[in-house]
């Protein structure tokens, strides 16, 4: 399959769709796989699930697919043969064969009913033959139950006598009563049964009866069991993961998947919910583990994503200067600008009279090409040889008189200084950290001509308290006045200082409004 998901949720149980909602919801990228083996199969209804009592399993899985993928959620049906660790995340093998990578895991695998050895229980487990009372009590109420012996025997009968006034302990293979227990027993009239359980009566088939060695039938139209659970833990597993011992009252009753309370396992970026790490849940807190873990694990993805952005943002801060990081943005697209001149030029240089002009940053040429043909003579200077090439191409489409006032020259003007003086010099967003800015402005301020006109346009550092695409870093943006203080104030004339409001290009965040810092001197005679 080949696809990269935020998350894949292995089992598509109760805690896999509510983790997978909640997912979605957060509007991560989700692949639910999933065998179509819920251990609920077998029960007819769903109960003390608020909002959906009496729904069947299928209706209840049904509908939870149905909200998760209008949301956006995937399914594969099938199963996860293992999962490994990758750099990025983890490669997830599918049984049908092929693959997918997720960044995160949550694992809702569930458990396996490991039920006595006694022909029938198999047969009718989830109808007549139970486990819990708070799962099917109510359906059992008032007729006669029988309880299989066992480490929980006495426990059982005493609990399931809230629901039945007519409850039988079969002692089985389960240890001796304590003299307390017989005690408890016959004061809530539950009857006690030696002898082994060799197998269970059917009548149409429904139960009838509970035979015991011997041949001797005691009838029940129900019988309760202690099945072992065991955590369905293969995925986990292969990823290092061990299953732990569920001990209760000195007892092993099965086996879970250790996890802290969000549900997050000692392997980093794998989380746990539903029976796989907790063998009581029913369903209404397993679909709330599910949730629990999907917050979460979401909340891990957002540190992630943060962390990656801090990442890629410094590392373009660092490169954003390198000649090279530019000579590649510019042969990537066909277009980097969008070839018109810059506002700010064009609303100073306007009412100029056109003569030699410098501009400082010239990229694809839109401000070059715009002054050319109102007469300048431009010298255009960028230390990107594509956005040279590709002003001086613009230039020879406008004809022979623009593209002959263009002197292209490659330089980086961080250490470069032109040999002569000029009527205008041009230098719009040309953002460099503090002192090499302010080397830089001082190099083009002494490059204007008696009587010339120095301009400067930036973004203004208000810019960073909106939502415009900015590199994060303060020290590049000025104001005009910053500019105007580093002027000696014996030689020029400062004509305008401004932070002008403009709507942002599309670019740069397209709709929302921006500013530039606006400076316009003229060099006294």
């Amino acid at each position: 399959m080949d696809e990269k998901y935020d998350v894949v949720v292995v089992g598509g149980g109760a805690a896999g769709l509510s983790g997978a909602l909640a997912l979605t919801r957060a509007r991560r990228s989700v692949l639910v796989v999933d065998d179509g083996a819920p251990r609920n199969a077998p029960a007819g209804h769903v109960h003390n699930y608020l909002g959906r009592e009496g729904a069947t399993p299928a209706e209840l899985l049904a509908s939870g697919r149905a909200e998760v993928a209008g949301y956006g959620g995937q399914f594969v049906d099938g199963r996860v043969t293992r999962a490994e660790r990758m750099d990025d995340g983890f490669l997830v093998v599918l049984e049908a064969g092929g693959s997918v990578v997720a960044r995160r895991l949550l694992i809702t695998t569930g458990l396996v009913d490991e039920l006595p050895d006694i022909p029938g229980v198999a047969e009718l487990f989830g109808s007549d033959v139970l486990h819990c009372p708070y799962c099917h009590g109510w359906e059992v109420r008032d007729q006669p139950l029988g309880i299989l012996g066992g480490p929980f025997g006495a426990h059982q009968a005493l609990m399931w006598r809230q629901w039945s006034a007519d409850v039988t302990l079969f002692q089985h293979t389960g240890p001796a009563l304590t003299d307390d227990e017989r005690e408890q027993l016959a004061a809530r009239d539950i009857a006690v049964v030696t002898g082994v359980v060799e197998g269970l009566e059917l009548d149409g088939g429904r139960l009838s009866g509970v035979r015991l060695a011997g041949a001797d039938v005691v009838p029940r139209r129900a019988l309760v069991v202690s099945p072992r659970f065991t955590a369905r833990a293969g995925v986990l597993t292969s990823l290092g993961l061990a299953t732990v011992p569920q001990e209760m009252n000195g007892h092993v009753v099965g086996s879970y998947v250790a996890a802290d309370p969000t549900g997050a396992t000692a392997v980093a970026g794998v989380w746990v919910a539903g029976n796989v790490a907790d063998l009581r849940a029913q369903v209404i807190p397993a679909a709330a583990a599910g949730l629990n873990a999907a917050a979460a694990l979401n909340a891990d993805l957002i540190a992630e994503d943060v962390r990656l952005a801090v990442e890629a943002r410094r590392l373009m801060a660092a490169h954003m200067f390198d000649e090279e990081t530019w000579e590649e943005r510019y042969r990537a697209q066909p277009a980097v600008w969008s070839g018109r001149p810059n506002a700010q030029l064009v609303a100073e240089a306007s009412a100029l009279t056109p003569g030699s002009a410098l501009d400082v940053g010239c990229g694809e040429g839109g401000d070059a090409l715009w002054l050319a043909a109102r007469g300048w003579q431009v010298t255009a200077v960028d230390f990107a040889t594509a956005a040279l090439d590709r002003g001086a191409e613009r230039a020879a489409a406008l004809g022979a008189d623009v593209a002959a006032r263009i002197r292209w020259v490659h330089a980086d003007v961080t250490g470069w200084a032109p040999d002569v003086r000029f009527d205008l010099v041009s230098a719009q967003f040309m953002h460099l950290p503090g002192e090499p800015r302010r080397a830089l402005f001082t190099r083009l301020a002494a490059a204007v001509a008696p009587g010339g006109t120095l301009l400067v346009v930036g973004h203004h550092h208000s810019d960073l308290e909106t939502s415009a695409h900015r590199v994060h870093v303060p020290d590049m943006f000025f104001t005009a006045e910053e500019v105007a203080d580093s002027l000696d104030g014996g030689q020029w004339d400062v004509l305008v200082t401004e932070a002008r409001p403009r709507t942002a290009g599309e670019h740069e965040g397209a709709g929302i409004t921006v500013r530039d810092a606006v400076l316009r001197a003229r060099r006294r005679d």
